[in-house]
């Protein structure tokens, strides 16, 4: 079982975002807990990947059309860190 943990800034980004996204999100952690990133990257609807640049470590995984869920994985101690759910901006912020 993997452990998910929100950066604090998460509550306040999900608060403006479609009432489908906040169901796919909570889907979503559903997914990676049992899971982990192995699972969500069977799930082609999230469109799971790496992401390079000033993201390069993270991976990002689709929640709908614009909007992204950007996280981290650290395996040694079976969590995945949650930094961001925006719209598509991957400008570090």
């Amino acid at each position: 079982m993997w452990r998910i943990l929100e950066h604090l800034r998460v509550d306040r980004q999900l608060r403006g975002a479609p009432r489908e996204v906040l169901v796919r999100y909570e889907k979503w952690k559903d997914i990676a807990a049992i899971s982990g990133q192995p699972g969500l990257h069977l799930i082609k609807g999230f469109h799971d990947e790496a992401l390079s640049g000033q993201w390069a470590g993270h991976r990002s995984s689709r929640l709908g059309i614009q909007w992204r869920v950007i996280y981290r994985v650290e395996a040694a101690e079976i969590r995945i860190l949650v930094v961001s759910v925006t719209p598509h901006d991957y400008r570090r912020g």
